[in-house]
């Protein structure tokens, strides 16, 4: 069975457990180090969440949650399921974590940004659309395209109210 839990402090093996992971998220990110990985897990803005079964990690997923003038914000990142878990319900069980954790924090909303090209590989545009009931949002002002970029969006943004009744 998968468990999703958050994890506050390193533990031994996550470096080297997240170093399996990450090239399936981003072939371009540096090597992981522990530092790096530390600094995520420690930071009062993040929650790094994982999923395992059996003590084995099948995926992570960064919830950053901040404060803004208009009330407290979410955004989900770096959310990666690896190959031989995708289609299990993985994601799934992290994304509603995550959103669990954003709304007893105070989120008004959570947000999702991936390339089209990322979420065909690591199955995160399906499965957030089919995980919110949101249809997916491509909305070039909302994020800075690339200048001479390709004419469509090399990102799509994805959207959770936590709250029904907002309109802002």
């Amino acid at each position: 069975m998968v468990e999703v839990r958050e994890i506050a402090e390193m533990e031994p093996g996550l470096t080297e457990a997240m170093a399996r992971l990450l090239p399936q998220l981003s072939s371009s990110a540096p090597p992981l180090e522990e530092a790096t990985l530390a600094g995520v897990v420690t930071h009062e803005a993040c929650h790094f969440l994982v999923a395992e079964e059996d003590g084995r990690l099948l995926g992570s997923l960064t919830l950053v949650v901040f404060p803004i003038p208009t009330g407290i914000r979410a955004w989900i990142e770096d959310v990666v399921v690896d190959a031989d878990a995708r289609g299990k319900g993985v994601g799934a069980a992290l994304n509603t974590f995550a959103l669990e954790v954003a709304e007893s924090l105070g989120a008004r909303s959570v947000d999702l940004t991936s390339r089209p090209s990322r979420g065909r590989r690591t199955g995160s545009i399906n499965g957030w659309d089919s995980f919110s009931g949101t249809p997916t949002s491509t909305a070039p002002a909302e994020v800075d395209a690339p200048p001479g970029g390709p004419s469509q969006p090399s990102w799509v943004r994805r959207h959770s109210r936590l709250s029904p009744t907002e309109t802002a």
